[in-house]
């Protein structure tokens, strides 16, 4: 059981985990879902180790839009796209550690992130926003500063999705993503940033649910010429390799979770990440049967499964040397960096006249729904961040078949917050009407940005609640 790491439900331990922790479990990954207060995530933590000191616990923190221990607030850091546009690599650097820091006091192990992939197609829903950009070389140098910042304060890093989830129009949590790209560009354009991570040192990489048939004819999870023949042996990678979650739909629709594992394992993976669990936790012990069947049968070799554990380990071994670091990353001074990076990110244009904002506005959100990697959080809302600072502010959310609210009374400003509009056509659609009845509004765009439009066009480039109220504070001073 060394090689699973599976998610639970709930703010404690069930007792199944507990029981599968005596048995060997070598991991844990933690959701918004069990940190219903991040302020107790090291209480959850303190009890996972009672039961087995030794244990990776891993977690999908970002920054930006993808966070899980500030999942009721909103991430206190900018995520990656910002950062890119930023183009501060030492901030980057400081902003990772400051999320290593937040890990590293609430005992986490491996954080997720960061995503390498560059996001070459600007369809793609699922990456956007937490690539740091378009462009291989710049997304190879923040990929590389920002394992540097994390693995700096003790907190291992994973690079995800390799090989390149970037040039994607589908949702591998749907349904199987094809990169149709040639070997040559996947090897010019999707690979530097993982070659940049491993010049890095990090620690892990997270294989994606993805169809390359440049590099092979079935996922790369389940891919030996990608994952042992490119990740290993071309690439040189020695640190453990992760699945990505594999009840999602790229897979599961084909395979049964045990035969997923049995084959990533096979194929050069260390450790499989399967998100939801049973409640009584026969799913787990399900795939670790399925694993044992594997090895008997001679299907899966068991030098092949004793080399995933022994990877498993150096991970661990690794975390422990690092308490020095972490101690070191727990006193570095407190600032408003999050705030600062975020700032850096912003761009206006229009007819701007500071401050944009002088009196409380009406803010209407028009609210796109999540993709499934932000773990059903919604997103950090405007219009809090702008009363903040203009009491009396007004929001209103406007869902995808819902109309849009009456926005006759010009002497209140009106501010409109898009996501992502150039993805979603009702956004487009809404948003073109508004601006035929307030042609004076502020648009703020809180995703990838488009065609300027409104009277000022505010792109953050995220939206964490760090790009809200960089935002909100550059239209109202």
């Amino acid at each position: 059981m060394s090689v699973l790491q599976p998610g639970f439900d709930g703010t404690a331990p069930p007792d199944w985990l507990r029981r599968a922790l005596g048995d060997g479990l070598g991991g844990v990954v933690l959701f918004a879902r069990n940190l219903a207060d991040g302020g107790r995530t090291a209480d959850l933590v303190a009890a996972i180790r009672a039961e087995s000191p030794d244990v990776i616990v891993a977690v999908d923190e970002e920054g930006g839009s993808v966070t899980r221990l500030e999942a009721s607030t909103g991430s206190s850091w900018p995520g990656n796209r910002a950062l890119g546009v930023g183009g501060d690599l030492a901030v980057t650097g400081r902003v990772a550690r400051r999320i290593g820091r937040l890990l590293a006091a609430a005992g986490i192990t491996l954080d997720y992130a960061p995503v390498a992939d560059v996001n070459a197609n600007p369809a793609n829903p699922v990456i956007g926003v937490r690539s740091f950009g378009p462009e291989p070389g710049l997304v190879a140098q923040h990929t590389a500063a920002w394992i540097g910042g994390l693995q700096g304060a003790g907190v291992a890093a994973c690079a995800k999705h390799f090989p390149g989830h970037g040039d994607t129009v589908t949702d591998s949590h749907l349904e199987l993503p094809t990169v149709t790209a040639s070997r040559e560009t996947v090897e010019a354009r999707d690979l530097p940033p993982f070659r940049a991570a491993i010049g890095a040192g990090v620690r892990a990489i997270m294989c994606g649910h993805l169809l390359v048939p440049a590099l092979d004819d079935v996922p790369a999870t389940l891919s030996r010429p990608v994952l042992t023949g490119l990740l290993r042996q071309e690439l040189g990678f020695e640190g453990l390799v992760v699945t990505d979650a594999i009840e999602m739909r790229a897979v599961a629709a084909y395979h049964e979770p045990g035969e997923i594992a049995v084959r990533a394992l096979a194929a050069g993976a260390d450790a499989v990440c399967a998100g939801i669990s049973s409640p009584d936790g026969s799913s787990v012990y399900a795939l670790r049967d399925a694993i044992v069947a594997a090895v008997r049968q001679g299907r899966l070799p068991e030098e092949r499964l004793a080399e995933a554990a022994a990877r498993v380990r150096a991970l661990v071994d690794w975390h422990a040397g690092q308490a020095p670091a972490r101690a070191a990353a727990a006193n570095d001074p407190d600032d408003d960096l999050g705030l600062t990076a975020a700032t850096a990110a912003l761009r206006v244009t229009g007819q701007v006249r500071r401050p944009v904002l002088a009196r409380a506005p009406l803010v209407v959100e028009l609210s796109a729904r999540q993709n499934q990697a932000v773990d059903g959080v919604a997103p950090p809302g405007f219009a809090g961040a702008v009363a903040e600072l203009l009491p009396g502010t007004q929001g209103i959310s406007v869902h995808p078949g819902d109309p849009l609210p009456d926005l006759r009374d010009r002497e209140r400003p009106l501010v409109i917050v898009v996501r992502d509009a150039a993805r979603h056509g009702w956004i487009q659609e809404l948003l073109g009407e508004a601006l035929r009845a307030r042609p004076d509004a502020v648009v703020v765009e809180m995703g990838l940005p488009g065609p300027p439009a409104g009277a000022v066009y505010v792109a953050t480039h995220g939206n964490s609640r760090a790009s809200a109220r960089a935002a909100a504070r550059w239209l109202t001073s």
